[in-house]
Formats: structure tokens, C-alpha cells, sequence
């Protein structure tokens, strides 16, 4: 079964909606990490919507597991992670995502391919710093090729189309579009470890819909925020999270 990166940037978005000192996203990675977390995701955007610099400071001080930092590739974000590595506090890796101020969440995919020089001097500067570095690109061939060029370790597909696919056929395995969905992440998934990278998922991803992605062969991390936060509200943290891991293993 693949390893659960909980991404708890939600919790950080209902702080912000009061601008206060609750609930605390640190505490929350630490619930998830009661529940079986093995890696702990946050996305520190340019524009600090939710998740903040001491947000991330403090969970590289404290984490027991994995710190997974979701960030884009500027110099800016590059300087962050170089200067908590050197404090010798993680992150232990590095997503590089796409990033509009007028998204709600990422909405598709890096382009590796278009970007691939800059990119990769961003990759390579993390890389020689001990940081393993993920590309979070849509299930396209040519960006898996671009992702390899550029030197990332990893590489996480965007499964958001496949969620949405599965929504639209009330999870009927039989639908036809649900079935090039999910194959369409395998087909990528196959790739990726073709080329010698690890191959990670995330996007999407609920209760009901991750059993088939967290069974693919070769999936090694699924990287999983809103749901989990979301049935938080009702089992709390730890709980969202032993029920995710569950469902992940069709229990």
C-alpha cells in the first residue's frame, strides 16, 4: 500500500477565516500523525493564504515523520527550503506545483515542458541539498520526459481528472470514461517508473474514490488534504485519518 501524505493546508484556511491562532495547523499535523500519517504536506503559497513561513518553521522542528513542501519554482520558495535544510530540519521533499492568485486550489498540472531550463536549475539546486524533488504534472507523456530531463526524483500525477470522471459515473467501474480515467493514471504511472522515477498520485482523491488509484501498481504516496480535513469535522483528525489509510487498503 502506498504511503498517506496528509496535506493540511484546510486547516490553515479555517484559521484564516477569523485571521486568528485557531485551530493550529502544527497541532493538526500532529493529530494526523497519531493516525498513521507517514508524511505531512502543506503548500506555502506566494501569496500566504493559508498555510505560513512559521507555520512551516515549526513543523520542521517538530515533525516525527516526512515534510512534504508543496511550493512553486521560484527563488523565493527555493531560498525557503534551501535555509530550513541547512538548519538541518527538512523538508525532505520538494513538490513543485503551479500557482494562480485566482484559484481556489491547483488547478492542473506543472508544465515541466515549457519551463523545463528554469525548472530544472530549481531541481537541481534542491536536489544538491538532499532534497528529493516531486513534479506535480498532469498524465502526460510529454511531461513525464520533460520531468526526467529536468532531474526530478518523483513525480505525482494529478488525479483530478479521474476524481472527476469517477463522480460522474457514481463509481461505476464498468462506465467507460471512468476506465480510460483511471488508466490514463496507470498508463503515466508506468512511464515514470520507466524512466527511474518514483511514481506519486494525488488530486481529488476522497473516501470513495481512492481505492483504485492506492491499488495501481508501483504507486509508492498519495497526497491527500481536503477530504481528510473535511470528515475531521465530524471524527476529528486522527480518526479522518485512520479511516483514509483503510479505505486506501479497501478495508
Amino acid at each position: 500500500m502506498p504511503l498517506l501524505g496528509v496535506n493540511i493546508d484546510h486547516v490553515a484556511t479555517i484559521r484564516q477565516a477569523r485571521r486568528g491562532d485557531e485551530p493550529d495547523p502544527v497541532r493538526a499535523a500532529h493529530e494526523a500523525e497519531m493516525g498513521g500519517a507517514d508524511i505531512i504536506t502543506v503548500h506555502l503559497r506566494e501569496d500566504r493564504r493559508h498555510i505560513n513561513d512559521g507555520d512551516v518553521e515549526r513543523l520542521a522542528a517538530m515533525l516525527g515523520v516526512r515534510l512534504n513542501l508543496e511550493m512553486a519554482a521560484t527563488e523565493e520558495m527555493t531560498e525557503i527550503a534551501l535555509r530550513l535544510r541547512a538548519l538541518g530540519r527538512g523538508p525532505h521533499e520538494c513538490a513543485l506545483v503551479p500557482e494562480g492568485r485566482d484559484e481556489i486550489t491547483t488547478e492542473g498540472g506543472l508544465d515541466v515542458a515549457r519551463n523545463a531550463a528554469a525548472i530544472g536549475r530549481v531541481v537541481a539546486r534542491l536536489s544538491e541539498a538532499g532534497i528529493r524533488c516531486s513534479a506535480f504534472i498532469d498524465a502526460d507523456p510529454a511531461q513525464i520526459d520533460a520531468a526526467k530531463r529536468a532531474g526530478f526524483a518523483m513525480c505525482e500525477v494529478h488525479t483530478g481528472p479521474y476524481a472527476r470522471a469517477f463522480a460522474a459515473a457514481g463509481g461505476d467501474a464498468a462506465d467507460a470514461g471512468l476506465t480510460r480515467a483511471i488508466e490514463q493514471v496507470a498508463d503515466a504511472g508506468r512511464r515514470i517508473r520507466a524512466a527511474g522515477m518514483r511514481f506519486n498520485a494525488g488530486h481529488g482523491l476522497n473516501y470513495q474514490n481512492v481505492r483504485a488509484v492506492a491499488s495501481l501498481v508501483g504507486i509508492e504516496e498519495l497526497h491527500i488534504g481536503h477530504s481528510i480535513v473535511s470528515r475531521a469535522v465530524y471524527t476529528g483528525l486522527r480518526e479522518a485519518v485512520v479511516q483514509m489509510k483503510a479505505a486506501m487498503a479497501g478495508v
